[in-house]
């Protein structure tokens, strides 16, 4: 089954809806980070604005942002970056009362069984994800090709032999556009090259090796005294993991560090809000999202993360964004924080990177 992405249906601006709209309202920040009394927030959907007399997209939509109205076209900035006298969009209604347009169903209605009650319409840990595997080959397929595709990645990637493998056979195989992660990943993966272990165990067998408490600790002293994740490659001689991958085939990767890191490695962005924008530079050209088994990077990512990309020749496409995570809490949780458009598999990262390589091998 080849893979057929969503068509999106814009709305029709002639309907006197929209043409009897009023112009969307606009004020200057008063201030450097400081939006005026007013301002509109922005979803994950996408959303059209009357300015002079023309309904404009948004293009580069984030939830929680502001949009502003420069240079003829509409900016999404976060409040952090706002500068006093920028023109910010306000309203607080989304029906064209004020000039604004939510279009939440650009990319049709969700399936649906036809019954207003049925069992297992939702997913769970009984829920049957053959057919999600299924429709992940073929979307995977399509965008090695016609995308870009992201990963987002907790540090449980890391800790299995053939995990990390599956993962390396992905990024070569054109499967990977970019890795978000925080210093544990990447240590852990790292580790694994140089010593073999994971946090101290072998990551084949989980047998605990004599001091491996230390073994991620001296891997980031080893890194760092080279200087570079990829000088460290060359002079020791790694051949394999995540990491390695990644360097070699030159995938760009982001790792956010956090209060509890150790090192940490030298590519780990340390300011927050570097690495928030770091992050961003990378979202804001992903068609296809899947997140492994990290809750914070999963909800930071889908907040960053609308549901629609508009691309260079002005086609508006469908992102495709999926969590995955041993944990159901973790599923509903990501809807619940905004990301509504979420696909949920409930399974831990191990074996779902391992049948993601299988069966993009396979078929």
């Amino acid at each position: 089954m080849s893979f057929v992405p969503d068509l999106y249906h814009a709305p029709d601006f002639s309907g006197e809806l929209f043409v009897n709209a009023p112009e969307a309202a606009v004020r200057e920040a008063p201030g450097d980070g400081i939006a005026p009394e007013g301002y509109h927030a922005m979803s994950i959907f996408p959303e059209y604005f009357k300015l002079d007399g023309r309904w404009l997209m948004a293009e580069e939509s984030r939830m929680d942002c502001v949009p502003v109205y420069r240079n003829g076209r509409v900016d999404v900035v976060e409040f952090r970056n706002l500068k006093k006298g920028d023109r910010v969009i306000c309203g607080r209604t989304e029906r064209a009362e004020e000039g604004i347009w939510l279009h939440e169903k650009g990319f049709g209605a969700a399936e649906s069984c036809g019954e207003t009650f049925a069992f297992r319409q939702g997913h769970s840990r009984e829920s049957s994800f053959s057919r999600d595997y299924d429709e992940l080959y073929d979307l995977l397929r399509y965008e090695r090709d016609h995308g870009n595709i992201l990963w987002v990645a907790g540090p449980a990637v890391s800790f299995d032999h053939d995990a990390r493998n599956a993962f390396a056979e992905l990024v070569e195989g054109g499967y990977v556009s970019g890795l978000l992660a925080g210093n544990a990943l990447a240590t852990h993966d790292l580790e694994g090259a140089y010593l073999g272990t994971a946090l101290g165990q072998d990551i084949y067998t989980q047998k605990h090796h004599f001091n491996g408490h230390y073994n991620h600790l001296d891997t980031i002293n080893r890194v760092r005294s080279y200087g570079s994740v990829a000088k460290f490659i060359e002079a020791e001689q790694i051949d394999n993991g995540i990491i390695y991958s990644c360097e070699k085939y030159g995938v760009p990767y982001v790792l956010a560090g956090s209060i509890r890191d150790d090192g940490p490695l030298p590519p780990v962005v340390g300011d927050v809000y570097q690495a928030q924008d770091a992050m961003r530079d990378l979202v804001r050209k992903a068609t296809t999202v899947i997140c492994m088994a990290t809750m914070l990077h999963t909800i930071a990512v889908g907040n960053m993360t609308p549901t629609f990309r508009v691309l260079q020749d002005g086609t508006v496409r469908k992102v495709y964004f999926y969590c995955v995570d041993v944990s159901e809490f973790m599923v509903n949780k990501l809807t619940d924080r905004g990301s509504l458009s979420s696909r949920g598999i409930v399974t831990n990262a191990q074996d779902f990177i391992v049948n993601i390589a299988k069966g993009l091998r396979e078929k």
